[in-house]
C-alpha cells in the first residue's frame, strides 16, 4: 500500500499569507469563503479568525437574545450569528445585535446603520478585542449602544454613544436598568447559565 499525496483541496482552509500581508481582503472575499472556513472578521483588510465559543458563552448570548425577543418593542429585531459590515474592508461578528425594523440583509451582514445595540460576551481569548478594539470600531460606525458582558461572575456594562465615544451609563451583576434603546430592566439572572 502506498500513501496518497495530500492534494491542495484536502488541506483545511487558511488565509493566503501574501494577501494577509498586503491587507487586501474585502467583504466579497469573506462572502466567497468555502463552507469549511472558520468564522472570520475583517480588520483593515486582514482576516482575523474568530475563536469558537464555549457553551457558557453561547448560553449567555442565546438567553440575552431570548430576553430581547420577549421584551423589545416591535420596532426592533434581536439577532445572533449575523455580522456587521462597517466598511468594505472591516466586518465584525458580535454575539447579539438589536436591529431596526425592517431588517435589510442580502447576505450574512447587516450595515452598521441598522444596528441599535451591539453586544459582546467577553471570553479569555477575546478580552482585548471586546474591551478595547470592538467598542472603538462600533463607535466609529455610529452604533448608538454597546453592551459588554463579562463572565465569572456575570456582569453587564451598558454604554451609550456620546460625541463619538462610548460612555458607561449603567452596569450591574443583578439588574441592568437603562432607558435606551428602550426602557430596560434586565435581571442578570435571566441571562446567567
Amino acid at each position: 500500500m502506498t500513501a496518497q499525496p495530500i492534494e491542495p483541496a484536502d488541506r483545511p482552509w487558511g488565509p493566503d499569507p501574501i494577501r494577509q500581508r498586503l491587507a487586501n481582503y474585502t467583504i466579497e472575499d469573506v462572502l466567497a469563503l468555502p463552507d469549511d472556513a472558520p468564522r472570520v472578521e475583517l480588520r483593515d483588510g486582514v482576516l482575523v479568525v474568530v475563536p469558537s465559543h464555549t457553551i457558557g458563552h453561547q448560553n449567555i448570548g442565546n438567553r440575552l437574545w431570548m430576553w430581547l425577543f420577549r421584551n423589545a418593542p416591535f420596532d426592533y429585531e434581536p439577532v445572533t450569528a449575523v455580522g456587521v459590515s462597517l466598511s468594505h474592508r472591516n466586518t465584525l461578528e458580535p454575539d447579539v445585535l438589536l436591529l431596526k425594523r425592517p431588517v435589510v440583509a442580502e447576505n450574512h451582514y447587516v450595515d452598521a446603520e441598522q444596528v441599535v445595540l451591539a453586544v459582546e460576551v467577553v471570553s479569555p481569548g477575546t478580552r482585548r478585542r471586546d474591551r478595547l478594539e470592538k467598542p472603538a470600531d462600533y463607535a466609529d460606525a455610529g452604533i448608538p449602544h454597546y453592551w459588554r458582558i463579562e463572565q465569572n461572575p456575570l456582569h453587564v456594562y451598558a454604554y451609550d454613544l456620546v460625541d463619538g465615544r462610548y460612555e458607561l451609563v449603567a452596569d450591574s451583576s443583578e439588574e441592568l436598568i437603562v432607558e435606551k434603546p428602550f426602557d430596560i430592566r434586565l435581571p442578570v439572572r435571566d441571562i446567567t447559565p
